[in-house]
């Protein structure tokens, strides 16, 4: 049985292939092809501490992973998800990997956003604005690049100094929110705000947001006006028990990112101010798990 460190995992993953596999992976799930239950998250202390457990079963690949979401850790130098991923054969049921996941996380995470904005954000899309400068900010910057040509990133943090950092890192412009959503394409919100950072109002008409952070059924993201747009979900089930910007707003989901790569739901028109937010589910983790493993059994028989 392999055991796969998130050095070796950052080795053997790369956008190119995740950013398809994410899309064949929701598809199946929209398609009922996929064996999941929603994320049983273990609260440990209220704000703080959570755990979470995410089995799913593919035609392909079993597994499931274990991931800690600890948002007190922000500030500290550690990182707020830390998780493992466990792969089995779906024939046999023998056990043939252990993953770590919180680089899988953080990629696969942003790697659904950029198959989602591939549909439906405009094609001329130019700029970019990115709220919160942590590793899934990051993330989203890179993984969007994949899919749209920015000629403008903007970015805003609660912390100042964040923000200066991620400019000066993907050579974008740190501004206060509301400078930094207006007239923006794309918009990420990827944070644990409690109460609502976006708001409807600053949207041009048209703009894509991809909303992925405030992981919790009482916290939010984005304002009423904003989730009145049209929504696009990762998995109808688990943001009606996990997503305070769906439960809390009573929006109305508009279809699942499968069906819309399936072609079973029609993407909305380009003119249409659109949302995705996503909340991750086990079946993202688990194909990406299994593409890091093949791509190791790959090298070991080269």
């Amino acid at each position: 049985m392999l055991y796969l460190d998130e050095d070796r995992v950052r080795e053997l993953l790369g956008w190119e292939q995740l950013i398809p596999a994410m899309e064949k992976a929701l598809i199946e799930f929209s398609l009922g092809q996929v064996v999941q239950p929603v994320r049983d998250m273990l609260t440990v202390e209220e704000g703080k501490r959570y755990l979470g457990v995410m089995p799913a079963v593919t035609h392909e690949a079993m597994g499931a992973k274990l991931v800690s979401f600890y948002p007190g850790n922000e500030g500290t130098g550690l990182a707020t998800h830390h998780a493992m991923i466990l792969l089995f054969r779906p024939d046999t049921g023998e056990p043939v990997a252990v993953v770590d996941g919180r680089l899988i996380t953080e990629m696969r995470t942003a790697a659904v956003s950029a198959a989602v904005t591939n549909y439906l954000a405009a094609p001329d899309s130019r700029v970019l604005a990115v709220l919160g400068s942590g590793v899934q900010a990051h993330a989203h910057f890179e993984a969007l690049s994949r899919v749209r040509h920015f000629d403008e990133v903007r970015v805003w943090s609660r912390t100042a100094a964040h923000a200066d950092r991620f400019a000066e890192h993907h050579n974008a412009k740190a501004m206060p929110i509301a400078e930094a959503v207006c007239g923006a394409d794309v918009v990420v919100t990827a944070t644990n705000a409690v109460q609502p950072i976006l708001e409807g109002d600053w949207l041009k008409p048209g703009a894509h947001v991809n909303a992925v952070g405030s992981p919790r059924p009482n916290w939010r993201e984005l304002d009423d006006r904003v989730m009145a747009s049209i929504l696009v979900v990762d998995s109808r089930a688990a943001v009606l028990q996990e997503s305070g910007d769906v439960i809390l707003s009573g929006a109305e989901i508009y279809a699942e990112a499968g069906e819309i790569f399936a072609g079973t739901k029609t993407a909305p028109p380009l003119s249409a101010t659109t949302v995705f937010k996503s909340v991750g589910i086990a079946v993202e983790d688990i194909a990406t798990a299994k593409l890091v493993y093949d791509a190791a059994l790959r090298t070991v028989t080269a």
